[in-house]
């Protein structure tokens, strides 16, 4: 087994202003209106380029969406996925009291994702399978991440010298053929209303396969841990720069600029 430990100092996120923003995306989600199989913002509003309706009732479970290439052209994220590899996503539960279950499936990935409480975001579970379609066993993983955000907040607010939370407020875990992966991510206050977050990545063999595994890990663990403090650190250095790029906008700006963002 490796076992990987670094701390980034990142910019505080405000708790309620999160909350808030988050509760104005989900309005703007829910005040959007299926019309045939397009998706329209409000009563009468524009329609959403890229994605359409392909069946159920919007935003009941069952319904199902595809996100077509338009959007996927329209995204840096996903401008580089084959045109044909489109982007399916059903709702599985939609009830703001209590959940939002959403799953996606390319042919390359599939994802699964529940957030309790949208309202007041609870924990956020995924799960996610990745595969080269034309490869084998060696080019697939699965895996599940889950974020407890109370506990994170409990945490990022903690009084100095308390004790480190129990469990990890956000923890991935990966599987592959080779091995097994485990990252946690713990933050706590520090000086300067900033926040110090600990990554812990540990990498350990499977089965019959472990020595083969410890074997490319002992070869391979300096440069891993380069590439780990190096990944933390880059997006550490994101995270400062998206909160120090300007004051940030409250729900109503955010809303506001959600819907220009989805009518283009």
């Amino acid at each position: 087994m490796a076992r990987f430990d670094h701390t980034v100092t990142v910019t505080s996120l405000d708790r309620d202003w999160f909350e808030e923003c988050a509760k104005a995306v989900l309005d703007t989600v829910d005040s959007s209106r299926a019309r045939g199989g397009d998706i329209v913002l409000g009563d009468g509003g524009p329609t959403v380029p890229g994605i359409r309706l392909l069946k159920g009732r919007h935003l009941r479970p069952g319904a199902r969406y595809e996100i077509t290439s338009d959007a996927i052209e329209a995204t840096d994220a996903l401008r580089a996925a084959p045109s044909d590899d489109l982007i399916v996503v059903t709702v599985r539960e939609w009830r703001r009291a209590t959940a939002i279950a959403v799953e996606q499936r390319m042919e390359s990935a599939e994802l699964t994702a529940r957030l309790r409480t949208p309202d007041r975001p609870g924990a956020l579970d995924v799960g996610f399978r990745m595969r080269n379609p034309g490869g084998g066993p060696l080019q697939r993983a699965s895996g599940r991440a889950g974020l407890d955000l109370p506990a994170w907040w409990a945490a990022a607010t903690a009084r100095p010298g308390s004790l480190p939370p129990a469990r990890a407020p956000l923890a991935v875990r990966a599987k592959h053929r080779l091995g097994r992966a485990r990252l946690t991510v713990t933050p706590r206050p520090a000086a300067g209303g900033v926040w110090e977050v600990g990554v812990t990545l540990t990498v350990r063999g499977r089965s019959l396969l472990r020595p083969v595994a410890a074997l490319a890990l002992f070869f391979g663990q300096v440069p891993l841990r380069r590439a780990f403090r190096s990944g933390a650190d880059r997006a550490a250095a994101r995270w400062n720069e998206v909160l120090a790029s300007g004051p940030l906008p409250d729900a109503g700006d955010l809303r506001a600029e959600l819907l220009r963002a989805l009518a283009d």
